[in-house]
C-alpha cells in the first residue's frame, strides 16, 4: 500500500502529470465540442432516418444513395470543380502581389500593404458577397461600365453564371488567406541564392523558375489547403450570388438536415465531404513535406 502511495506521489510530481493538468480542462473543451458532434454525425451517417426521426438499423444505404444517385454526385463533382476553380484563380492571382511585396516594397512599407490586403476582413463576409451581387448583377456596376463604353449592346448579367459568380466571389474573398502566407514563404527565401545564379549567368526568369518557386511551395500548398478546405463547404455565397439556382454540397446537407429533415442522409453527405477534404490535405500535406525535406 506504502508503494502504491509512493508511485502515485511520484506520478503527481512528474511533468508529464502537470502538463495534463494543465492541458486537461481544453482537451476536455476540444472533445466535447470538436470530436462529441464529429462521432454523433459519423454514427448517424451509418443508420436510417424515417418521418425526420432516427431509426437505430444500421446501415450503409445512406453512402450508396450518395456515390450513386446522379443529383448526389453531380453536386458533389460541382463542388470540387468549384473549389479547385476558386483555389486555382485565387492561388495565381495571390502569388505575384505577394511576390511584388516581398521583392519590391521596401521593408518599412510591407507592413502597410499587408495592413491593405487585410482590408477586407474589416467588413462582414455576407455584405461583401452582398456587394458582388450588385457588381455582377443585371445592370450592375460592370453592365452599367460596359455599356457607356459602349463595348456591349446590352447587359452581359454575369450574375446569371452561376458558376463564374461563385468562382468570382470566393476568389475575391478569400485572397488575403493566400497572399500572406505565400508572402510569408517568399520572405524565407535567401537573396544571396538569387544573386549567385544571376552570378552564374541565369536570366530573372531562370532563377524564379528554379529557385523562387521551388523555395516558395510551402506557402503556395499551404494556400491551396487554406482556400480549398472552406470553399468545398461553402454555404453562404452559393445561396446569396447563385440565388440558390447553383447549389453546392452545402445547401443540400443544409437541405437534407433542416428541409427534407434526413439527418442520416445529411450526414453521410457530411461525412463523405470530410472524407474527400482529408484525402486531398493529406496529398498536399505530403507534398510539402517534400518540399521542405529538399530545402534542408
Amino acid at each position: 500500500m506504502m508503494q502504491n502511495n509512493g508511485l502515485l506521489a511520484r506520478i503527481r510530481r512528474s511533468e508529464g502529470a502537470s502538463g495534463l493538468a494543465i492541458i486537461s480542462p481544453t482537451a476536455f473543451y476540444a472533445i466535447l465540442l470538436l470530436a462529441a458532434p464529429l462521432v454523433t454525425v459519423m454514427l448517424f451517417s451509418v443508420l436510417t432516418s424515417e418521418n425526420g426521426h432516427i431509426v437505430w438499423d444500421f446501415s450503409l444505404s445512406n453512402y450508396e444513395t450518395v456515390f450513386t444517385h446522379p443529383v448526389y454526385r453531380a453536386i458533389m463533382l460541382r463542388s470540387l470543380m468549384v473549389s479547385m476553380l476558386v483555389t486555382l484563380a485565387t492561388v495565381l492571382l495571390a502569388y505575384p502581389l505577394a511576390y511584388y511585396i516581398s521583392f519590391n516594397v521596401p521593408a518599412h512599407r510591407k507592413s502597410m500593404w499587408l495592413f491593405l490586403v487585410t482590408l477586407p476582413f474589416w467588413t462582414s463576409y455576407i455584405i461583401r458577397v452582398s456587394l458582388w451581387r450588385v457588381i455582377l448583377g443585371y445592370n450592375g456596376v460592370i453592365d452599367s461600365a460596359l455599356m457607356d463604353l459602349g463595348l456591349v449592346g446590352e447587359p452581359l448579367n454575369i450574375l446569371s453564371n452561376g458558376v463564374m459568380s461563385i468562382v468570382i466571389t470566393l476568389a475575391h474573398a478569400y485572397a488575403p488567406f493566400a497572399i500572406l502566407p505565400i508572402f510569408v514563404s517568399l520572405e524565407k527565401v535567401d537573396r544571396a541564392l538569387l544573386e549567385a545564379g544571376q552570378d552564374l549567368g541565369e536570366t530573372r526568369l531562370r532563377t524564379f523558375w528554379r529557385v523562387t518557386l521551388p523555395l516558395s511551395m510551402p506557402g503556395v500548398i499551404a494556400a491551396v489547403l487554406i482556400v480549398f478546405i472552406p470553399t468545398v463547404g461553402d454555404y453562404v455565397t452559393p445561396e446569396l450570388i447563385g440565388g440558390g439556382k447553383v447549389p453546392m454540397i452545402a445547401n443540400m446537407i443544409e437541405s437534407q438536415l433542416l428541409k427534407q429533415r434526413d439527418q442520416a442522409l445529411g450526414s453521410a453527405l457530411s461525412v463523405t465531404v470530410m472524407a474527400i477534404v482529408a484525402v486531398v490535405s493529406i496529398i498536399f500535406l505530403t507534398l510539402n513535406r517534400r518540399f521542405l525535406g529538399g530545402q534542408k
